[in-house]
């Protein structure tokens, strides 16, 4: 499934989900993003809160495409993973306590974004099963250590194999990566949901128009 397509799909369900427990969403305040305007974000491995070992970094795969749409220059994050590793930041949770001022020193980023899994892979019932990824985000200031904006978005999409066919459904799931798909589903949820999201970076045509 075309993955914009399947957000939309989702991001009904979930919004549907969020306005029949609360009238209205209201719009979060940019103030300290639009101030800061970063042109760079530096993206960390995220800290897992799941028993998956895969989850952290299957999400963190799907960040640089939906931020680079949003017109921000996102830094490599395999290179970023790797250079933290061989610099002694070997698990996330050393990663995220990284002084800021070190970060902006070696990487130069305007500002870096923290993420966190706290659900990921299939959960199956009688009659059908679904794949839920679940995320929070927070970008900082690296000069300020300021919270510029931050998030939350969970993507869930729906098949009809239940226990019956929960055996064929995880071969399948494992064939075809669906929890990385809906992972893909819960990056664009956290950056690009109106009023919600990320504004438009200084490199996307519209900058300046949210």
């Amino acid at each position: 499934m075309n993955i914009r397509a399947a957000l939309l799909i989702v991001s009904a369900i979930s919004l549907a989900g969020w306005f029949s427990g609360c009238a209205t969403v209201s719009p979060k305040d940019y103030t300290e993003l639009r101030k800061s305007h970063p042109h760079s974000i530096l993206v960390l491995p995220p800290r897992n809160e799941t028993n998956e070992v895969i989850a952290p970094y299957s999400l963190l795969t799907t960040t640089t495409k939906p931020l680079s749409e949003l017109g921000y220059y996102v830094f490599p994050v395999v290179v970023v993973d790797e250079f933290l590793r061989e610099n002694g930041l070997t698990v996330a949770e050393d990663m995220h306590n990284a002084p800021l001022e070190k970060i902006r020193d070696v990487f130069g980023a305007d500002a870096v974004l923290y993420l966190t899994v706290e659900k990921y892979g299939s959960k199956y019932q009688l009659i059908a099963s679904s794949t839920i990824v679940s995320a929070r985000a927070r970008l900082v200031d690296c000069r300020s250590g300021i919270v510029l904006w931050e998030n939350r978005a969970q993507a869930v999409y729906s098949g009809q194999s239940g226990l019956i066919e929960a055996v064929v459904t995880q071969v399948l799931n494992k064939l075809t990566d669906q929890a990385h798909n809906v992972a893909a589903m819960a990056s664009y949820q956290l950056f690009t949901t109106p009023g919600q999201g990320l504004l438009k970076g200084p490199r996307h045509p519209e900058a300046g128009n949210d």
